[in-house]
């Protein structure tokens, strides 16, 4: 159809991303126009393809949906931008709407919602789980200073204090002092229960 919603599919996941496609090419007024694999590809391919709405996953290799989207609109203002993710996470809600997306939906959305969803971004309409957006406000915003952010990741795959100053060109004092503070704003009583937290919240994106 000359007059369908043109659309751009980012998703690192081949076979979830081949199945959003397939699904959503099954409504009329839908036209998948482009598919990439990694947040890097986006503008490129958006530049390329002229989609009217692309659906971006958050969680991509280096260059994640949010940037992405970031990047997007600033490249493309006329696209608009529907993040689809595994992880309702409050923190990456209010991340993308940020970064100027107009939607925010999860990937065991119903095929007809989806649809739905894409078609009210297209509109120029606003479109998120009220759920979501409840949980967003009452957690708030992510109470870790730049530092803490780094440490706080930097502990989700490094071993030791002195593996994460190594990692970071930090003094293991340094490490130790913002360890303990990302620990107390999260209401925490480890160094791993603090992850869990902040990554559950959505604070923990690169």
């Amino acid at each position: 159809m000359s007059d369908a919603i043109r659309l751009l599919l980012a998703d690192d996941q081949a076979l979830v991303r081949g199945a959003l496609a397939a699904l959503l090419e099954l409504e009329p007024d839908l036209e998948v126009v482009s598919e990439v694999s990694s947040g890097a590809q986006v503008v490129e391919a958006a530049r390329a393809s002229r989609p009217d709405v692309a659906l971006l996953d958050v969680e991509m290799g280096e260059v994640d949906g949010i940037t992405a989207t970031a990047a997007l609109r600033a490249a493309l203002p006329a696209c608009r931008v529907l993040v689809v993710t595994t992880f309702g996470r409050p923190g990456y809600l209010r991340r993308a709407m940020e970064a100027g997306a107009s939607g925010f939906v999860v990937k065991d959305t119903p095929a007809r919602q989806a649809a739905d969803a894409v078609r009210r971004v297209h509109a120029g309409l606003r479109v998120v789980d009220p759920s979501l957006a409840a949980e967003t406000l009452a957690v708030g915003e992510s109470p870790l200073t730049r530092r803490e952010h780094e440490v706080l990741l930097a502990a989700r795959s490094a071993g030791t204090v002195a593996d994460i100053a190594s990692a970071l060109h930090l003094s293991e004092g340094t490490v130790r002092n913002h360890l303990s503070s990302a620990i107390g704003k999260t209401g925490a009583r480890t160094r791993a229960e603090a992850v869990r937290i902040a990554d559950a919240h959505g604070w923990l994106l690169t």
